[in-house]
């Protein structure tokens, strides 16, 4: 991000972070937290008025997700295009996708251990042939089983600028990080394309300022909808799963990522509350790509590298789904208890090997990981897929923690990999999520 942006960002950033009494409604954390009460209020009141407001929750994301190709392009591109060694661009990738491996696979590996423990399905007795397939069958239309040739088919676009037009981010990585190259290998030719791209850098980022005025707007909507389409029995149906999931989701943020972040002498508390406005904006509309882009901005004000942020926050978006990982997990051995199903230990590693690849791909826009876990139990073969009938009605309750996990452990993921590799300001980030000591 040019110097210039910062300057701005933090100068006229629509959040004023100063405790000025007068002036605590102009904070968007407090305008999308009043927001999502009445939406609550709303929904509670009048549920078929809620569930109409849905509109305005999905076109707030859609306006957000206009700008997710331009934001990445250009922190991409002015990132790494500044970059004197290209292979460290290479090195860089490289480290964020060993740190994505290796806690996702960790996250599977908790939740599953979780629900063997808490056991949330046992005494259901579902019999599978009851369930109506018609139920599921929208959702398990298209969810074959994946493949890697197809994860890589599916990263190269069909045009240059048809990347910008998917719902997939890795299509712009991919362009993002190639014209860099290009612009890093012209010299001095490709100067006035980097100092272009700077400056439309900021452009973009004002754009998306303007559109976050919105954000009370579309959490209103979206909370509004929720608890007017799912309301309180939706809840008590399945509290015990829902219980489960809520505290696994919970302590693996508070035992993992905040033991990823103290010993980084980085603390939890200080990132989730540095990053308040967006989580209250990820918990009412369920999605993560809703905050993008200001995750984008606030991770390089907070001291990582713009070139770390370009790389590891939209990559994370594919490969660095820990809430997800939480979900598809959870899940999964849920219906199997629910429907009398044993699986095996060895079953379940089989599982985890599954959901290693099913799990990528799956978009922060809730719905996305439904459709992952229809291709988990397709793939599997133990779990029938009919038996997603039982929690489509609650999926949107599961993707609260589910999409607040996703975005969190994209941010700390950030923090680790700046820190691995030595792009990261040491001052600003203590300044902003250090641990402070007791005098």
């Amino acid at each position: 991000m040019a110097a210039g942006h910062k300057d701005w960002y933090v100068s006229h950033t629509i959040l004023s972070t100063r405790p000025a009494p007068m002036r605590l409604l102009r904070q968007l954390w407090i305008q999308v937290l009043l927001a999502t009460l009445l939406g609550i209020a709303l929904g509670w009141a009048d549920p078929k008025l809620g569930v109409a407001l849905k509109p305005l929750g999905d076109d707030f994301i859609a306006l957000i997700r206009m700008m997710i190709g331009p934001v990445i392009f250009c922190t991409v591109v002015h990132g790494i295009g500044g970059m004197n060694d290209m292979r460290r661009a290479g090195r860089l990738a490289l480290k964020a996708l060993i740190y994505f491996e290796a806690v996702t696979t960790l996250a599977m590996v908790v939740a599953i251990a979780a629900v063997d423990i808490w056991q949330p399905g046992k005494g259901m007795n579902i019999d599978p042939k009851s369930l109506d397939p018609q139920a599921v069958q929208a959702i398990a239309h298209g969810s074959e089983a994946p493949s890697v040739a197809g994860y890589i088919r599916g990263i190269i676009p069909d045009t240059f600028v048809g990347a910008f037009t998917q719902p997939n981010v890795l299509q712009v990585l991919l362009i993002a990080i190639l014209f860099a190259f290009a612009v890093a290998a012209a010299g001095e030719r490709g100067r006035p394309v980097f100092t272009l791209i700077a400056s439309l850098s900021d452009i973009v980022f004002r754009i998306v300022a303007f559109i976050m005025w919105l954000a009370p707007l579309g959490a209103f909507g979206a909370i509004a909808f929720t608890v007017g389409a799912f309301g309180l029995h939706a809840l008590l149906a399945m509290a015990s799963l829902l219980g489960e999931f809520y505290l696994v989701c919970a302590l693996f943020v508070a035992l993992v990522f905040g033991g990823i972040l103290r010993a980084l002498g980085l603390s939890l508390a200080r990132l989730l509350a540095y990053l308040k406005d967006e989580l209250l904006v990820v918990a009412a509309t369920t999605s993560t790509e809703a905050v993008l882009p200001r995750l984008i901005q606030k991770m390089e004000a907070a001291g990582c590298e713009e070139s770390v942020v370009g790389i590891v926050m939209p990559a994370g978006y594919s490969f660095n789904l820990d809430g997800t990982c939480l979900y598809l997990a959870t899940a999964s051995l849920f219906l199997a208890q629910a429907t009398n199903i044993h699986l095996t230990l060895w079953q379940q590693v089989g599982l985890v090997l599954v959901l290693l690849l099913t799990s990528k791909g799956a978009a922060g826009v809730a719905g996305a990981a439904l459709l992952a876990l229809a291709a988990t139990l397709d793939s599997s073969g133990v779990v029938p897929a009919a038996s997603i009938a039982l929690i489509v009605g609650i999926h949107r309750l599961m993707a609260e923690p589910l999409t607040f996990v996703n975005a969190v452990g994209n941010c700390v993921a950030t923090v680790v990999v700046a820190k691995w590799d030595g792009a990261a300001d040491d001052a600003k980030l203590a300044s902003e999520l250090g641990v402070r000591r007791r005098t």
